[in-house]
């Protein structure tokens, strides 16, 4: 949870400073949601996130520097520095994304149930929505 806070609290500085583009949106204070639910989740489940997914993906695994490097759209980026804040997405960790467009990733997240479960898997899916997405369709 400290991980995720510090990361947040150093990217809204960086944004300040106009050196991250685009949007940035933090979830300062929700970091025990995002340890919580992966503190039960194995290494080969699933995870899938709104646009605030900083803290998400980092607890999946995913290597702050190159999370960081997203932001700022590096190259070394999770997403080669052409997803930003709001697309990050790690395959190794199998982090499947930020979403920017509201409610859009609940239902990929139960195609990647179904998937698993057609596959005869024991996988689970995480998929992280805040109140927003709730009426979404």
């Amino acid at each position: 949870m400290v991980l995720i806070r510090r990361f947040e609290e150093k990217a809204a500085e960086a944004y300040a400073l106009g050196k991250i583009g685009g949007f940035l949106h933090l979830s300062i204070g929700e970091e025990a949601v995002a340890a919580g639910a992966t503190s039960v989740l194995r290494r080969d489940d699933y995870a899938i996130s709104t646009y605030r997914e900083h803290g998400h993906c980092l607890i999946k695994g995913s290597d702050p520097r190159r999370v960081m490097a997203e932001l700022f759209g590096r190259v070394d980026g999770l997403s080669k520095g052409k997803g930003g804040s709001m697309h990050l997405f790690d395959k190794e960790h199998n982090f499947l994304g930020g979403h920017a467009i509201v409610g859009a990733h609940l239902p990929i997240a139960a195609g990647v149930g179904f998937a698993i479960k057609y596959r005869g898997g024991d996988q689970v899916i995480v998929c992280y929505f805040g109140d927003g997405a709730v009426p979404e369709g």
